[in-house]
């Protein structure tokens, strides 16, 4: 085996063993993208006053980002929120409102490894 064929076979022996078994493609030794956050999350909470009280009743919302379809949680007499099984590969907006306030988008991003995505919405 010629010099450059055992350097390519090492490079693509080091891909497969970083890339969790994913080959290279092309004559590149270019590392395939691999999906990082494959399945579920939680997505988590309490939605505040400004003054860090909980909200009872609040109608907090999660919209995927692609398809618009939007859950919804009231939250609890401690101001507390929970959805499960939250697809890791897709973007969502995350917000609450009640009796006309609104509190600010947060975004879960498909970026965040997180599987317990936990973060407080405060009322303005």
């Amino acid at each position: 085996m010629n010099a450059n064929r055992a350097r390519w076979a090492a490079c693509a022996a080091l891909a497969l063993l970083i890339g969790g078994g994913i080959p290279l493609t092309g004559t590149h030794s270019a590392f395939v993208a691999q999906a990082q956050n494959l399945g579920q999350r939680t997505v988590t909470g309490a939605v505040l006053t400004g003054d860090s009280q909980p909200v009872t009743g609040a109608t907090v919302f999660l919209k995927n980002q692609k398809t618009k379809a939007i859950r919804s949680f009231t939250s609890t007499k401690d101001g507390r929120f929970h959805f499960a099984q939250v697809n890791m590969s897709s973007d969502f907006d995350l917000w609450a409102e009640k009796d006309g306030k609104k509190t600010a988008v947060k975004t879960v991003s498909s970026w965040d490894a997180r599987k317990d995505f936990e973060t407080e919405l405060r009322l303005k």
